[in-house]
């Protein structure tokens, strides 16, 4: 019988992370400059960018996925915060 151990994962998990934060990072950037790249007063210049031609679309095409990133991460800080656990008197 052949045992997985973690020394068999860790390989690709080392490489997987590296690469989720970049992607994460870009995500994240990509909705901070998106309401400064389009002119939100004139249709005309997101009428063709994904989730138009409303800006309500666009907006949550380009920035929804970054919402999720940032969720993601709250929670992820919120869990590694309390399995530090805390000090009893």
């Amino acid at each position: 019988m052949i045992m997985t151990t973690d020394s068999h994962t860790r390989p690709h998990r080392d490489l997987l992370r590296p690469l989720l934060t970049m992607v994460a990072a870009y995500l994240v950037g990509r909705a901070i400059l998106e309401p400064f790249v389009i002119d939100m007063g004139d249709p005309a210049t997101y009428r063709h960018d994904w989730g138009g031609p409303s800006l309500i679309g666009v907006l949550a095409v380009h920035c929804g996925a970054a919402l999720l990133v940032i969720g993601y991460a709250a929670v992820r800080l919120r869990r590694r915060a309390g399995s530090r656990g805390t000090l009893t008197h």
